[in-house]
C-alpha cells in the first residue's frame, strides 16, 4: 500500500529551504545597512569603493560597490525588492544563490567599469536586483516547470514598472548598471539550468543496467 505524505511532512519539505532563503536575504540585508549606518557616520567617505571607469587599480570595485549606497533614500527603495526577488532566488538553495549572485555582481559591474562615463562613481544594490528579476524571468523560459513559470509571470508582473530604468535618460541613476545586471541574471538562468538526462534516440534502445 503507497504512504500519504502527511501534512507535516510536506511542510518540512519546503519550510527548511524557505527558513534557509529567509536567512540568507536577512544577513544581505543586514550587510548593506551595517554598511549603510557606518557609512552615514562617516560622512559616506566609504563611496571611494564604487565603480570607477576603465581605472584597472579599481576594478576590485565592482564587488564592493553592491553593498554601498549614497543616502538612506537610495538603500530604503532598494530594501524591499532586494529581499523578495532574492528570497524567490534563495529557494532554490544558498549555494545557488551565492553562484547567481556572484555571476550578477561581476558581469554587472564590469559592464559598468567598461561602459559608464568616465568620471562617474556607481554605487548601489539595484543591479543585483535586476539580475534577481532578470534570473527568475528567464529561469521560467529555460525550465519550462510550472512553478517556475509561475514565479517567472509573478515577478514580471511586480516589476514590469521599473523596465524603464534600462534606458538611458535618468539623472543619476547607472542604467548601466541595470542593464548588465539583469544580463548576469539571464546568464545565470542558462549557467545554472537543471541539466536532464539525455534520451536514447528513437531507433535505439536503452541500455539495459548491469549487475556488478
Amino acid at each position: 500500500m503507497a504512504e500519504r505524505p502527511t501534512t507535516d511532512s510536506w511542510l518540512q519539505r519546503i519550510g527548511a529551504p524557505a527558513r534557509n532563503a529567509a536567512i540568507a536575504m536577512a544577513v544581505f540585508l543586514v550587510v548593506i545597512w551595517v554598511l549603510q549606518i557606518a557609512d552615514s557616520l562617516m560622512h559616506y567617505s566609504l563611496l571611494r569603493f564604487g565603480i570607477q571607469p576603465r581605472w584597472p587599480s579599481r576594478l576590485g570595485d565592482i564587488f564592493s560597490a553592491p553593498f554601498l549606497h549614497v543616502s538612506y533614500a537610495h538603500i530604503s527603495d532598494n530594501t524591499l525588492p532586494l529581499a523578495v526577488l532574492g528570497f524567490l532566488v534563495a529557494l532554490r538553495g544558498i549555494a545557488r544563490f551565492l553562484a547567481v549572485t556572484l555571476v550578477i555582481i561581476v558581469i554587472g559591474g564590469l559592464g559598468v567599469w567598461l561602459t559608464a562615463s568616465s568620471g562617474t562613481d556607481t554605487v548601489g544594490a539595484s543591479g543585483v536586483i535586476f539580475g534577481y528579476l532578470g534570473f527568475l524571468v528567464a529561469r521560467g523560459a529555460i525550465e519550462r516547470r510550472l512553478l517556475d513559470i509561475v514565479v517567472a509571470v509573478l515577478v514580471g508582473a511586480l516589476y514590469w514598472s521599473i523596465l524603464p530604468l534600462l534606458l538611458p535618460g535618468n539623472p543619476g541613476i547607472s542604467w548601466q548598471g541595470h542593464l548588465f545586471g539583469l544580463a548576469g541574471g539571464v546568464t545565470s538562468a542558462w549557467w545554472f539550468r537543471s541539466r536532464r538526462p539525455e534520451l536514447p534516440p528513437a531507433d535505439q534502445p536503452a541500455a539495459l543496467p548491469a549487475a556488478a
